[in-house]
C-alpha cells in the first residue's frame, strides 16, 4: 500500500503488472501454438515480456537509482524484444531448433555492452554502436512486417510501437534518452505489449474459398498458420504449393488471403491429392496434431457429401 501511495513507485508498479498481463498472453499463446514451429517465438516474447516486469519492479524498489544500472537493464530487455521475431524466421524443420541457438547469440550479442558496462567499466553506461542501434530499428520492423499483412495487424503494431519505446535510448539520434528518465511512456510501451498480446488471442481466421473439404482441409489450416507464423512463411508455402498445382494441373492456387478454389465444382477427382500435398509441405512448421486441431475432417467429408446430393 505504501508503494501504491507513492506517486514514484506508482507508474513502476503498472510497468510491472503491464508486462506480467503480456507475459501471460504470450505463454497462452505458445500453449495454443504448440505442435507448430512458432512455439519458441512465444517462449522468447514470455521471457522478454517477464524481463520488462522485472524492469518496472526493480524501479518501484529502487534498485536502479543508478543511471547506468538502469540503462544496463533496458538494454538486456532490448535484446530479448526483439527474439520473438527473430525467431520466427526460421520457423522450418528441421533447423528451427538450431536457429533458436542464434537467436540466443543474437540476444547475448545486444546485451554484450550491458556486461561490459558491469564489470570492465562500472558506473558507466552501456555503449551501443551506432551499427547496432540502427539494427535494432530494422529488427523491429522485419517484425512488424511479417504480421502486418495479417490478421494480427493491429496488435503487432502495438507490439512493435510498445518495443520501440522500451529501446528509444538505443535507436539512432536518441542516444540522449535514458531508461527510467520518462517512467509513464515506460508504463504506455508495458501496456501496449500486454494489448497487442492479449487482442492476438482473439480468434481472426475465416476459410471461404472452395468446397467444404478444402476449406478445412487446406484453407483453415493455411490462415491459421499464417495468424501464427506470420506472412514470410505462407507465401513461402503458397509459392510451393502453387507450383505443384500447375504442374499437377489443379484448378486452385493459395493466395495471401487464402484459398482461390477454380474450375469445376463439381470436379472433386483432385482433392484428395491436393489436400495429401498441402499437409506434406505444411508438415515442415506444423505436427499432425496441429492440422488435426485446425480443421475438421469429419465434418467436411459429411459436409462435401451432402453439397453433392443437393447439386445432383
Amino acid at each position: 500500500m505504501l508503494l501504491l501511495r507513492d506517486s514514484h513507485t506508482l507508474p513502476w508498479i503498472c510497468m510491472l503488472m503491464g508486462g506480467l498481463l503480456a507475459a501471460l498472453a504470450a505463454a497462452v499463446g505458445g500453449w495454443r501454438a504448440r505442435g507448430s514451429t512458432a512455439v519458441p517465438a512465444a517462449v522468447w516474447a514470455v521471457c522478454a515480456a517477464l524481463l520488462v516486469a522485472v524492469d518496472g519492479g526493480v524501479h518501484a524498489a529502487g534498485w536502479a537509482a543508478d543511471p547506468a544500472r538502469a540503462a544496463s537493464l533496458r538494454l538486456c530487455v532490448v535484446a530479448l524484444l526483439v527474439c520473438p521475431a527473430m525467431s520466427l524466421l526460421g520457423a522450418k524443420r528441421p533447423q528451427h531448433r538450431i536457429w533458436q541457438v542464434i537467436v540466443a547469440s543474437l540476444a547475448v550479442v545486444l546485451a554484450m555492452p550491458a556486461a561490459s558496462a558491469e564489470f570492465v567499466r562500472p558506473g558507466s553506461p552501456p555503449v551501443v554502436h551506432i551499427v547496432v542501434r540502427f539494427f535494432l530499428a530494422v529488427l523491429a520492423a522485419i517484425g512488424w512486417m511479417n504480421a502486418v499483412g495479417t490478421g494480427r495487424r493491429v496488435p503487432a503494431t502495438l507490439v512493435t510501437a510498445g518495443g520501440l519505446i522500451l529501446m528509444r535510448g538505443f535507436l539512432p539520434g536518441l542516444e540522449t534518452e535514458r531508461a527510467g528518465d520518462s517512467p509513464w511512456l515506460d508504463v504506455s510501451a508495458a501496456w501496449m505489449l500486454a494489448a497487442g498480446g492479449m487482442l492476438a488471442l482473439v480468434p481472426r481466421v475465416g476459410a471461404t474459398g472452395g468446397s467444404r473439404v478444402l476449406q478445412q482441409e487446406i484453407e483453415q489450416p493455411y490462415l491459421s498458420l499464417r495468424e501464427t507464423l506470420g506472412l514470410a512463411w505462407t507465401l513461402r508455402i503458397a509459392e510451393r504449393f502453387n507450383g505443384l498445382a500447375e504442374s499437377r494441373g489443379w484448378p486452385c492456387r493459395l493466395e495471401a488471403d487464402g484459398l482461390d478454389a477454380g474450375g469445376d465444382p463439381l470436379d472433386r477427382s483432385w482433392h484428395t491429392d491436393a489436400v495429401r500435398t498441402f499437409e506434406s509441405i505444411m508438415q515442415r512448421f506444423v505436427s499432425r496434431e496441429w492440422l488435426a486441431r485446425h480443421r475438421g475432417t469429419a465434418a467436411a467429408v459429411a459436409g462435401d457429401a451432402e453439397d453433392g446430393r443437393n447439386n445432383a
